[in-house]
């Protein structure tokens, strides 16, 4: 199963809108994709990876080893309430926590920020591609998010220790993300994601190039009436390695009211000898026409089919 592709660089020419078609097939169909050419300096993706890679073996592994999951493993008992994964959060807007986090080099804090400031872009370029997609005005999934201090943005940093016994334990259970957008700088080289489409669970490979992996999230499923779906996901334990993730969220804020943009919900309230009535008319009339003179009926501006 072929994961969808979306190359920026080919938005900018003859080929955007076959792109386009294909960003839109991947948020309905999907609910995850690859993004290449994003724009992101890739050597700053690199050194991400090596400040966090470097972290956790100075700061976190021999935690890990010798924490209550590890030991649960080991004794074999019940794991099917636990994740095998060594994380921490990482705020950064509309306030950041990265002075709060211990042991984190400057080197890092300043890696990371300097990283959030691209991806922060790319998301609000993604978010706008989307709204275009779905007939919304540019800026609407970044408004709609916005709440009194503007979207909010965090990073959950994760690794994923190597497993004595892999078939025992998830990396991290059966989910949906609860945000909006989510962009993933992920390991080059340990695989372990898995994401649930058509009945089955699709492995996705470590990412080559640093490309960006992208899924959709529940207030974007709703948002967009389920047009776009939150898709389930998995990590499973490696016993051959550890599983580096990245994944920054690009969500609502705390007090942003979501709900599905009106311009994509159906008519609705309306009586069926109203609708008849239209229909008597229009019948070989396009729908879509005859559902918005519905809207505009129910809001007490229809004038006409139009």
């Amino acid at each position: 199963m072929e994961i969808p592709v979306i190359d920026f660089d080919e938005l900018n020419d003859e080929k955007r809108s076959k792109t386009m078609e294909l960003l839109h097939q991947a948020c309905e169909k999907w609910g995850f994709f690859k993004i290449e050419n994003h724009g992101i300096d890739k050597k700053l993706m690199e050194k991400v990876k090596h400040l966090v890679n470097r972290h956790y073996e100075e700061n976190l592994k021999e935690r890990f080893y010798e924490s209550e999951i590890a030991k649960a493993l080991e004794n074999k008992g019940n794991n099917s309430d636990i994740d095998w994964e060594s994380s921490f959060f990482i705020w950064h807007r509309p306030t950041s926590n990265i002075d709060e986090i211990a042991n984190l080099s400057e080197d890092l804090r300043k890696a990371m920020d300097e990283y959030i400031a691209q991806l922060v872009k790319l998301a609000e370029k993604l978010s706008g591609l989307m709204c275009e997609n779905l007939g919304l005005e540019k800026c609407y999934i970044k408004e709609a998010f916005s709440g009194s201090k503007g979207p909010s943005v965090g990073t959950k940093v994760a690794k994923y220790p190597q497993c004595p016994h892999p078939q025992q334990v998830r990396g991290l259970r059966e989910h949906t993300d609860a945000g909006g957008i989510i962009l993933l700088l992920q390991d080059d080289q340990v695989p372990g994601l898995e994401f649930f489409k058509d009945g089955e669970w699709v492995e996705i490979p470590p990412s080559k190039n640093n490309t960006i992996f992208v899924n959709t999230g529940d207030q974007l499923e709703v948002l967009s009436n389920g047009r776009y779906k939150s898709a389930l996901h998995r990590v499973m334990a490696n016993e051959n390695g550890s599983r580096l993730s990245i994944a920054t969220f690009y969500n609502p804020a705390g007090d942003a009211i979501i709900s599905p943009a009106p311009k994509l919900l159906y008519p609705n309230h309306f009586s069926f000898q109203d609708y008849l009535k239209l229909y008597a008319t229009t019948k070989f009339s396009d729908k879509g026409l005859r559902f918005e003179s519905m809207k505009k009926m129910a809001n007490g501006h229809y004038n006409g089919l139009t």
